[in-house]
């Protein structure tokens, strides 16, 4: 009884605390309100302060599409030397800005209007969820005032972000815009990173003069009535811009990561130290900062443990690692007697874990405590569970093992030689002809060798991309992008356009399919427009292939499958691009026109590749669910 009043009286002193400080916070508040200045004949905005951040955080593009609403973020950014990149679709800039953090190690940022605006980026943020993408999104909202009242595009937006974003916040006085994007934008890399929300209303990015008048103050009150709401509408908006332009802090907040301790490393050097067919499988964590993927790399390859790549991770070895095994990885792990899930979660893409041995001793090895032992209760279970960064984990493990341990190269080799079987088996399949058009194995080899040591990949698509997965080799760390565990197409010419950006020297590839390429064509105009050159390969079926491989066969019929061998190259010269055609007549030339493609990219100008490719049975018996 004492017990359960204890913790009654514990719950309610919590409970008082909290309502004393909120009390405080909004006395504090309206003190500020009332003790800072308002300048009422400054000709600085809201904007402008959004700009300052992001400069000071290294901010290098801001991508868009336009709305009255940010109109003064996008002004502010252009001034302050930040590039303003608009495009033709919400989710294109909010894909866009996730390639940029993925690619560049710090924050991608995206700026849209309100309401549909914010709405037609929901995909994307869910997806940069679900891919630990630290994405940076600001958008518009009414006036503080009209909030709620009907006003234009006037919805509840913090709800709709909340479940999909690491941080959320409602900017309500111009002053604070430095400290919530400060906090903001170290939420989005700290820990498990993640997407990060702040809303502007309008009232926090315009000129006082104009939120004065917008908001329906009358210089000639006419009765009472009228006096009263002018009052009030004054100290609103005063409040709104009090102390707005005073000096700011605008440095970036330290990023908090979570490390492995030395006695974690320290058990899985004991478990690693005796290991005879270790197994790392590598996510995408294991290319965030703070460790460089040079130094990552020598580790593994010192250790001479065979490496399964995934994400974007894909690439970190090279093209041609003799530790990095691309193939039957299933059979792999069976064998295995240690597994390393550096960044690896025991999702669909390992069968919730069943794909692990009961004998293996696993180490997990995750920044999220959640995707670390997700499945755990059901079938597989961590011998080490270490919730800290993947990379530095494996670097300090490989530090900790020093000269002591090398894996028995008899191993790798073991899987290698399976690797080359399967190659060899789909070399074999590639020179078959098609019963009509291209056999795209034989183009996705040829695109193989035409693409330079340097090209990025982004793939965008289902069978086509599916096979390119086990043909196209990466040729370095964040040199492939792919969705991610949420499968979303459309991601394809964003992508392309947040890695082009920030890589302007290399050639950047993106492999469609047809049925994705639907998303992502109109941007063509946004590659002519920003003159940002990229390759894109489409393989041209003629119909949702990753779902009609299995409903034809299952329930006997291709309903909602079927699309058409439509000319998308005569589509891209529209746009002002470079359109090429490749079918059976190029059966021998299809070097050829992809070189065609890569000299186009190289002189300045995007290239669209339109493949038309026959069926094949390289992906017969995989599933789409």
């Amino acid at each position: 009884m004492d017990a359960t009043l204890g913790s009654v009286a514990v719950a309610l002193t919590v409970v008082l605390i909290s309502v004393v400080f909120r009390y405080f916070e909004v006395i504090r508040r309206k003190l500020d309100d009332f003790l800072l200045k308002v300048d009422e004949k400054s000709e600085r905005h809201g904007g402008e302060l959004v700009g300052e951040v992001l400069k000071a955080h290294g901010v290098k593009f801001v991508y868009t599409l336009c709305g009255g609403h940010i109109s003064p973020i996008l002004v502010a950014c252009e001034k302050l030397g930040i590039r303003v990149v608009d495009t033709r679709i919400e989710a294109t800039a909010a894909f866009a800005a996730d390639a940029t953090a993925r690619v560049s190690g710090t924050i991608g940022v995206c700026a849209v209007t309100a309401g549909p605006g914010l709405t037609n980026t929901v995909t994307a943020v869910k997806n940069a969820q679900m891919a630990e993408s630290p994405l940076l999104l600001l958008g518009g909202a009414g006036a503080s005032l009209t909030q709620g009242r009907g006003a234009l595009q006037d919805i509840d937006q913090m709800v709709l972000f909340k479940p999909l974003c690491k941080f959320c916040a409602r900017v309500t006085r111009v002053r604070e815009i430095p400290r919530i994007l400060r906090q903001a934008i170290c939420a989005a890399q700290s820990g498990t990173p993640g997407p990060v929300f702040v809303e502007f209303p309008l009232d926090t990015l315009y000129y006082y003069s104009i939120v004065r008048r917008e908001a329906g103050v009358s210089d000639k009150a006419k009765n009472l009535m009228q006096m009263v709401a002018n009052k009030y509408i004054i100290h609103h908006v005063n409040s709104v811009f009090a102390g707005a332009f005073d000096k700011h802090c605008v440095d970036p907040i330290p990023v908090e990561r979570p490390f492995a301790t030395a006695s974690e490393v320290n058990k899985a050097v004991a478990l690693v130290g005796k290991a005879k067919k270790p197994v790392i499988v590598l996510g995408s964590q294991s290319t965030l900062p703070p460790t460089d993927p040079a130094a990552l790399a020598n580790a593994l390859t010192s250790m001479g443990i065979p490496c399964f790549l995934g994400g974007m991770s894909r690439g970190l070895l090279g093209r041609n690692s003799p530790i990095h095994i691309r193939q039957r990885r299933r059979d792999a792990l069976k064998e295995a007697d240690v597994v390393i899930l550096a960044g690896t979660v025991c999702d669909f893409r390992l069968s919730y874990g069943r794909v692990l041995s009961g004998r293996s001793k696993i180490i997990s090895v995750n920044r999220s405590r959640e995707q670390m032992l997700k499945n755990t209760d059901m079938f597989w279970k961590p011998a080490l569970a270490v919730n800290a960064d993947p990379a530095s984990f494996l670097v300090s493990l490989y530090e900790m093992l020093g000269t002591s341990y090398h894996c028995d190269p008899e191993w790798p080799r073991e899987l290698k030689a399976r690797d080359q079987e399967k190659e060899d088996l789909n070399v074999k399949k590639a020179a078959k002809m098609t019963d009509k058009h291209l056999n795209p194995l034989k183009v996705l080899m040829e695109l193989e060798e035409v693409m330079s040591e340097d090209a990025i990949m982004v793939a965008d698509g289902g069978d086509f991309v599916g096979s390119a997965a086990y043909i196209v080799r990466p040729r370095g760390p964040l040199r492939w992008l792919d969705p991610g565990a949420f499968g979303t197409l459309g991601v394809g010419a964003g992508f392309a356009l947040g890695v082009k950006l920030c890589n302007p020297d290399t050639d950047v590839w993106t492999i469609f399919g047809d049925g994705a390429l639907g998303y992502s064509l109109i941007e063509l105009d946004t590659f002519v427009r920003h003159k940002v050159p990229i390759a894109a390969v489409v393989g041209n079926d003629g119909a949702w292939t990753q779902i009609m491989r299995e409903q034809e066969p299952m329930f006997k019929s291709n309903v909602g499958c079927q699309l058409t061998h439509n000319a998308y190259e005569q589509l891209a010269d529209g746009f002002g691009a470079q359109g090429l055609l490749l079918d059976r007549s190029c059966n021998d030339t299809i070097t050829l026109v992809l070189k065609s493609a890569q000299k186009a990219m190289r002189s300045g100008k995007p290239a669209l590749v339109n493949v038309l490719i026959g069926r094949t049975d390289f992906r017969d018996g995989s599933i789409s669910v």
